[in-house]
Protein backbone atom coordinates (compact mmCIF):
# COMPACT_ATOMS: atom_id res chain seq x y z
CA UNK A 1 0.00 0.00 0.00
CA UNK A 2 1.73 3.60 -0.83
CA UNK A 3 1.62 6.23 1.49
CA UNK A 4 -1.24 8.16 -0.53
CA UNK A 5 -3.09 5.28 -0.15
CA UNK A 6 -2.95 4.32 3.25
CA UNK A 7 -3.59 8.46 4.10
CA UNK A 8 -6.96 8.32 2.08
CA UNK A 9 -7.79 4.72 3.57
CA UNK A 10 -7.33 6.67 6.92
CA UNK A 11 -9.14 9.28 5.95
CA UNK A 12 -12.06 7.25 4.94
CA UNK A 13 -12.08 4.54 7.67
CA UNK A 14 -11.17 2.01 5.63
CA UNK A 15 -8.76 0.08 7.47
CA UNK A 16 -5.58 1.90 6.63
CA UNK A 17 -2.09 -0.49 7.84
CA UNK A 18 -0.62 2.31 9.84
CA UNK A 19 -1.63 5.65 11.58
CA UNK A 20 -0.34 8.09 9.01
CA UNK A 21 2.74 10.17 11.62
CA UNK A 22 3.98 13.37 10.29
CA UNK A 23 7.18 14.69 12.28
CA UNK A 24 7.88 18.47 11.38
CA UNK A 25 10.92 20.23 12.16
CA UNK A 26 10.83 24.07 11.94
CA UNK A 27 13.33 25.71 10.43
CA UNK A 28 14.29 27.69 13.16
CA UNK A 29 15.43 24.29 14.63
CA UNK A 30 18.70 24.33 12.50
CA UNK A 31 19.94 26.96 14.03
CA UNK A 32 19.11 26.18 17.96
CA UNK A 33 20.28 22.30 17.98
CA UNK A 34 23.63 20.57 17.21
CA UNK A 35 22.64 19.64 13.22
CA UNK A 36 24.46 16.52 13.27
CA UNK A 37 22.10 15.24 16.19
CA UNK A 38 19.14 16.43 14.62
CA UNK A 39 20.39 14.24 11.37
CA UNK A 40 21.32 11.51 13.35
CA UNK A 41 17.52 11.22 14.99
CA UNK A 42 16.15 11.41 11.70
CA UNK A 43 18.48 9.08 10.12
CA UNK A 44 17.40 6.41 12.76
CA UNK A 45 13.66 7.14 11.83
CA UNK A 46 13.26 6.17 8.23
CA UNK A 47 9.63 5.87 9.05
CA UNK A 48 9.37 9.35 10.06
CA UNK A 49 11.81 10.54 7.25
CA UNK A 50 11.60 8.44 4.90
CA UNK A 51 13.45 10.67 2.22
CA UNK A 52 15.89 11.34 4.32
CA UNK A 53 19.36 12.63 2.79
CA UNK A 54 22.34 13.76 5.34
CA UNK A 55 24.05 17.07 4.68
CA UNK A 56 27.22 18.26 5.81
CA UNK A 57 25.43 21.78 6.50
CA UNK A 58 21.66 22.25 6.58
CA UNK A 59 20.89 25.76 5.04
CA UNK A 60 17.37 25.97 5.63
CA UNK A 61 14.96 28.18 3.72
CA UNK A 62 13.15 30.75 5.64
CA UNK A 63 9.61 32.27 4.42
CA UNK A 64 9.37 35.76 4.03
CA UNK A 65 7.30 36.30 7.15
CA UNK A 66 9.81 34.27 8.93
CA UNK A 67 13.24 36.27 8.99
CA UNK A 68 14.75 38.46 11.76
CA UNK A 69 16.11 40.86 10.04
CA UNK A 70 13.57 42.31 7.23
CA UNK A 71 10.17 42.89 7.92
CA UNK A 72 8.02 41.36 5.48
CA UNK A 73 4.60 43.32 4.14
CA UNK A 74 2.25 40.35 2.35
CA UNK A 75 -0.04 41.16 -0.71
CA UNK A 76 -2.95 42.47 1.59
CA UNK A 77 -0.23 45.29 3.21
CA UNK A 78 0.18 43.55 6.39
CA UNK A 79 3.57 44.07 8.17
CA UNK A 80 4.95 41.09 9.78
CA UNK A 81 8.00 40.79 12.34
CA UNK A 82 9.39 37.76 13.78
CA UNK A 83 12.36 37.86 16.11
CA UNK A 84 13.70 34.35 15.33
CA UNK A 85 14.75 33.15 11.60
CA UNK A 86 12.37 30.09 11.10
CA UNK A 87 9.39 31.22 13.04
CA UNK A 88 6.51 33.02 11.64
CA UNK A 89 6.40 36.58 12.71
CA UNK A 90 3.09 38.63 13.50
CA UNK A 91 1.24 41.33 12.10
CA UNK A 92 2.44 44.51 13.25
CA UNK A 93 0.84 47.30 10.64
CA UNK A 94 -2.80 46.46 10.17
CA UNK A 95 -3.58 48.41 6.80
CA UNK A 96 -6.99 49.09 7.73
CA UNK A 97 -6.61 50.11 10.90
CA UNK A 98 -8.74 53.15 10.12
CA UNK A 99 -11.69 52.81 8.17
CA UNK A 100 -11.25 56.37 6.15
CA UNK A 101 -8.29 54.30 4.25
CA UNK A 102 -11.32 51.40 2.48
CA UNK A 103 -12.19 53.76 0.08
CA UNK A 104 -8.85 53.22 -1.58
CA UNK A 105 -8.27 49.62 -0.45
CA UNK A 106 -7.74 47.00 -2.97
CA UNK A 107 -7.05 43.02 -3.11
CA UNK A 108 -4.19 41.34 -4.51
CA UNK A 109 -4.26 39.64 -8.26
CA UNK A 110 -5.00 35.84 -7.35
CA UNK A 111 -2.87 35.25 -10.68
CA UNK A 112 0.12 36.35 -9.51
CA UNK A 113 -0.38 35.25 -4.88
CA UNK A 114 -2.38 32.81 -2.76
CA UNK A 115 -2.81 36.00 -0.63
CA UNK A 116 0.31 35.89 1.60
CA UNK A 117 3.15 34.90 -1.27
CA UNK A 118 3.78 35.60 -5.06
CA UNK A 119 3.19 31.86 -6.95
CA UNK A 120 3.63 30.52 -10.23
CA UNK A 121 0.89 28.78 -10.92
CA UNK A 122 2.15 27.14 -14.06
CA UNK A 123 5.22 26.11 -11.59
CA UNK A 124 2.45 24.44 -9.23
CA UNK A 125 0.34 22.91 -11.99
CA UNK A 126 3.85 21.15 -12.68
CA UNK A 127 4.46 19.90 -9.59
CA UNK A 128 0.97 18.05 -9.18
CA UNK A 129 1.00 16.60 -12.42
CA UNK A 130 5.01 14.92 -11.07
CA UNK A 131 3.41 14.00 -7.79
CA UNK A 132 0.47 12.15 -9.66
CA UNK A 133 2.49 10.61 -12.26
CA UNK A 134 4.57 9.42 -8.71
CA UNK A 135 1.08 8.17 -7.40
CA UNK A 136 2.43 10.41 -4.16
CA UNK A 137 -0.80 12.35 -2.46
CA UNK A 138 -1.28 15.33 -3.80
CA UNK A 139 -2.17 18.20 -0.87
CA UNK A 140 -3.13 21.79 -1.84
CA UNK A 141 -4.18 24.53 0.66
CA UNK A 142 -5.26 28.27 1.17
CA UNK A 143 -2.60 30.46 2.88
CA UNK A 144 -2.54 29.95 6.32
CA UNK A 145 -5.23 32.69 8.31
CA UNK A 146 -6.68 32.85 4.42
CA UNK A 147 -10.39 34.39 6.28
CA UNK A 148 -10.88 34.87 9.90
CA UNK A 149 -7.33 35.58 11.26
CA UNK A 150 -6.74 37.47 7.48
CA UNK A 151 -9.55 39.98 8.40
CA UNK A 152 -8.26 40.04 11.89
CA UNK A 153 -4.41 41.32 10.57
CA UNK A 154 -6.24 43.92 7.82
CA UNK A 155 -8.05 45.22 10.63
CA UNK A 156 -6.26 44.49 13.55
CA UNK A 157 -7.61 41.51 16.38
CA UNK A 158 -9.66 44.01 18.61
CA UNK A 159 -10.71 46.45 15.46
CA UNK A 160 -12.28 43.23 13.88
CA UNK A 161 -14.21 42.02 17.28
CA UNK A 162 -15.59 45.36 17.81
CA UNK A 163 -17.18 45.31 14.27
CA UNK A 164 -18.69 42.12 14.58
CA UNK A 165 -20.43 43.10 17.76
CA UNK A 166 -21.34 46.62 16.45
CA UNK A 167 -22.69 45.01 12.91
CA UNK A 168 -20.53 47.73 10.81
CA UNK A 169 -21.47 48.09 6.90
CA UNK A 170 -17.84 49.17 6.50
CA UNK A 171 -16.73 44.99 7.55
CA UNK A 172 -19.37 43.45 5.18
CA UNK A 173 -17.55 45.41 1.91
CA UNK A 174 -13.63 44.16 3.54
CA UNK A 175 -15.32 40.29 3.88
CA UNK A 176 -16.92 40.35 0.61
CA UNK A 177 -13.39 41.31 -0.91
CA UNK A 178 -11.41 38.83 1.22
CA UNK A 179 -13.97 35.85 0.08
CA UNK A 180 -13.89 36.49 -3.56
CA UNK A 181 -10.16 36.76 -3.33
CA UNK A 182 -9.90 33.27 -1.68
CA UNK A 183 -12.80 31.70 -3.85
CA UNK A 184 -10.50 32.57 -7.01
CA UNK A 185 -7.30 30.97 -5.51
CA UNK A 186 -9.58 27.97 -3.89
CA UNK A 187 -10.77 26.88 -7.86
CA UNK A 188 -7.00 27.48 -8.95
CA UNK A 189 -6.04 25.03 -6.44
CA UNK A 190 -8.91 22.71 -7.15
CA UNK A 191 -7.68 22.98 -10.76
CA UNK A 192 -4.42 21.23 -9.87
CA UNK A 193 -6.26 18.09 -9.06
CA UNK A 194 -5.70 17.32 -5.43
CA UNK A 195 -6.50 14.55 -3.08
CA UNK A 196 -6.83 16.73 -0.07
CA UNK A 197 -7.77 20.50 -0.06
CA UNK A 198 -6.71 22.29 3.29
CA UNK A 199 -8.39 25.49 4.76
CA UNK A 200 -5.99 26.35 7.90
CA UNK A 201 -7.30 29.32 9.93
CA UNK A 202 -6.55 29.82 13.72
CA UNK A 203 -9.62 29.54 15.68
CA UNK A 204 -8.46 28.99 19.35
CA UNK A 205 -6.80 30.33 22.23
CA UNK A 206 -5.67 28.74 25.38
CA UNK A 207 -9.05 28.57 26.57
CA UNK A 208 -12.23 28.80 24.00
CA UNK A 209 -12.18 30.11 20.87
CA UNK A 210 -10.67 33.79 19.58
CA UNK A 211 -14.09 34.26 18.34
CA UNK A 212 -17.47 34.50 20.10
CA UNK A 213 -19.47 31.33 18.55
CA UNK A 214 -22.63 33.56 17.49
CA UNK A 215 -19.90 35.87 15.74
CA UNK A 216 -18.49 32.75 14.05
CA UNK A 217 -21.53 31.30 12.98
CA UNK A 218 -22.41 34.85 11.64
CA UNK A 219 -19.27 35.94 9.87
CA UNK A 220 -17.42 33.16 9.21
CA UNK A 221 -18.81 29.84 9.25
CA UNK A 222 -20.71 30.98 5.43
CA UNK A 223 -17.31 31.95 4.17
CA UNK A 224 -16.10 28.61 5.47
CA UNK A 225 -19.42 26.75 3.39
CA UNK A 226 -18.48 28.61 0.63
CA UNK A 227 -14.99 27.99 0.15
CA UNK A 228 -15.38 24.32 1.03
CA UNK A 229 -17.92 23.03 -1.19
CA UNK A 230 -16.11 23.38 -4.52
CA UNK A 231 -13.40 21.02 -2.96
CA UNK A 232 -16.57 18.65 -2.05
CA UNK A 233 -18.75 18.93 -5.49
CA UNK A 234 -15.48 17.52 -7.06
CA UNK A 235 -14.63 14.61 -4.31
CA UNK A 236 -11.75 15.83 -2.83
CA UNK A 237 -11.33 15.47 0.97
CA UNK A 238 -11.64 18.84 3.04
CA UNK A 239 -8.79 19.25 5.72
CA UNK A 240 -9.68 22.05 8.53
CA UNK A 241 -6.61 23.11 10.85
CA UNK A 242 -7.15 25.35 13.82
CA UNK A 243 -4.61 26.13 16.65
CA UNK A 244 -6.15 26.77 20.00
CA UNK A 245 -9.43 25.86 22.10
CA UNK A 246 -11.61 25.07 19.54
CA UNK A 247 -14.64 22.96 20.72
CA UNK A 248 -17.59 25.70 21.22
CA UNK A 249 -16.81 25.65 17.06
CA UNK A 250 -16.53 21.77 16.71
CA UNK A 251 -19.76 21.10 15.03
CA UNK A 252 -20.22 24.28 13.21
CA UNK A 253 -16.66 23.18 11.54
CA UNK A 254 -18.15 19.56 10.65
CA UNK A 255 -21.40 21.27 9.46
CA UNK A 256 -19.09 23.20 6.85
CA UNK A 257 -18.50 19.75 5.40
CA UNK A 258 -14.96 19.07 6.94
CA UNK A 259 -13.33 15.48 6.18
CA UNK A 260 -10.17 15.57 8.37
CA UNK A 261 -10.35 18.51 11.53
CA UNK A 262 -6.34 19.26 12.55
CA UNK A 263 -6.81 20.14 16.64
CA UNK A 264 -4.34 20.15 19.04
CA UNK A 265 -4.92 17.45 21.76
CA UNK A 266 -4.86 18.32 25.30
CA UNK A 267 -5.78 21.99 24.75
CA UNK A 268 -9.09 20.43 23.27
CA UNK A 269 -8.67 17.41 25.83
CA UNK A 270 -8.31 14.04 24.63
CA UNK A 271 -11.35 12.97 26.12
CA UNK A 272 -13.37 15.19 25.14
CA UNK A 273 -12.27 14.83 21.45
CA UNK A 274 -12.30 10.84 22.40
CA UNK A 275 -16.38 11.63 23.08
CA UNK A 276 -16.89 14.19 20.52
CA UNK A 277 -15.26 13.56 16.97
CA UNK A 278 -13.52 9.61 17.42
CA UNK A 279 -15.30 7.68 14.81
CA UNK A 280 -17.20 10.80 13.10
CA UNK A 281 -14.84 12.63 11.30
CA UNK A 282 -10.98 11.83 10.74
CA UNK A 283 -8.75 13.63 13.98
CA UNK A 284 -5.75 14.53 12.25
CA UNK A 285 -3.98 14.63 15.77
CA UNK A 286 -1.73 17.88 16.93
CA UNK A 287 0.43 16.30 19.87
CA UNK A 288 1.50 18.52 22.56
CA UNK A 289 3.95 21.33 21.69
CA UNK A 290 3.61 23.30 25.35
CA UNK A 291 4.29 20.47 28.51
CA UNK A 292 4.63 16.91 28.28
CA UNK A 293 6.94 17.09 25.01
CA UNK A 294 9.06 20.47 26.55
CA UNK A 295 9.50 19.20 30.21
CA UNK A 296 8.36 15.85 30.71
CA UNK A 297 10.28 12.52 30.58
CA UNK A 298 10.68 10.28 28.05
CA UNK A 299 8.08 7.63 29.60
CA UNK A 300 5.29 10.17 29.86
CA UNK A 301 6.03 11.32 26.56
CA UNK A 302 5.50 7.66 25.37
CA UNK A 303 2.38 7.32 27.33
CA UNK A 304 0.94 10.33 25.84
CA UNK A 305 1.55 9.22 22.46
CA UNK A 306 -0.14 5.51 23.53
CA UNK A 307 -3.06 7.06 25.74
CA UNK A 308 -3.68 9.03 22.56
CA UNK A 309 -3.67 6.19 19.67
CA UNK A 310 -5.92 3.91 22.21
CA UNK A 311 -8.13 6.45 23.01
CA UNK A 312 -8.63 7.98 19.17
CA UNK A 313 -7.65 5.30 16.76
CA UNK A 314 -8.70 1.87 15.84
CA UNK A 315 -8.59 -0.70 13.03
CA UNK A 316 -10.68 0.94 10.75
CA UNK A 317 -8.79 3.93 10.67
CA UNK A 318 -9.75 7.96 11.59
CA UNK A 319 -6.64 8.98 13.09
CA UNK A 320 -3.53 10.40 11.66
CA UNK A 321 -0.77 12.33 14.19
CA UNK A 322 1.16 15.25 13.75
CA UNK A 323 3.86 16.68 15.44
CA UNK A 324 5.73 20.44 15.19
CA UNK A 325 9.19 20.74 16.68
CA UNK A 326 10.48 24.11 18.18
CA UNK A 327 13.33 24.99 19.52
CA UNK A 328 13.37 24.39 23.61
CA UNK A 329 12.44 20.56 23.58
CA UNK A 330 15.56 18.70 24.73
CA UNK A 331 16.85 15.98 21.98
CA UNK A 332 15.95 13.26 24.88
CA UNK A 333 12.41 14.35 24.42
CA UNK A 334 12.90 14.65 20.97
CA UNK A 335 13.91 10.76 20.59
CA UNK A 336 11.24 9.72 22.89
CA UNK A 337 8.92 10.90 20.72
CA UNK A 338 10.13 9.71 17.22
CA UNK A 339 10.47 6.68 19.31
CA UNK A 340 7.00 6.57 20.32
CA UNK A 341 5.21 7.45 16.80
CA UNK A 342 7.15 5.05 15.05
CA UNK A 343 6.00 2.16 17.86
CA UNK A 344 2.56 3.19 17.77
CA UNK A 345 1.97 3.84 14.47
CA UNK A 346 0.84 0.64 14.35
CA UNK A 347 -1.25 -0.25 17.31
CA UNK A 348 -4.70 -1.13 16.99
CA UNK A 349 -6.38 -1.15 20.57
Amino acid sequence: MTHRENVLRAVRFEQPEYIPMVFHINAACWHHYDQHALQDLMEQHRFLFPHFMRQDCVTPVFGANERQSSPYTDPWGCVWETTDDGIVGSVRHHPLAEWHDISTYRPPDPALTDGMFPIDWQAAIAEATKRKEQADLVYCELPHGHTFLRLADIRGYENLLVDMSDGDFRLTSLIDMVQLFNEQVVLRRLDLGPDIMGYPDDLGMQQGPMIAPRHFRQYIKPLYQRLMRPARDRGCVVHMHSDGDIRLLAEDLLDCGVDIINLQDRVNGIGWIAEHLAGRICIDLDIDRQHVTVRGTPKEIDDLILEEVRSLGGRQGGLMMIYGLYPGVPLRNVRALMDAMEKYSTFHS
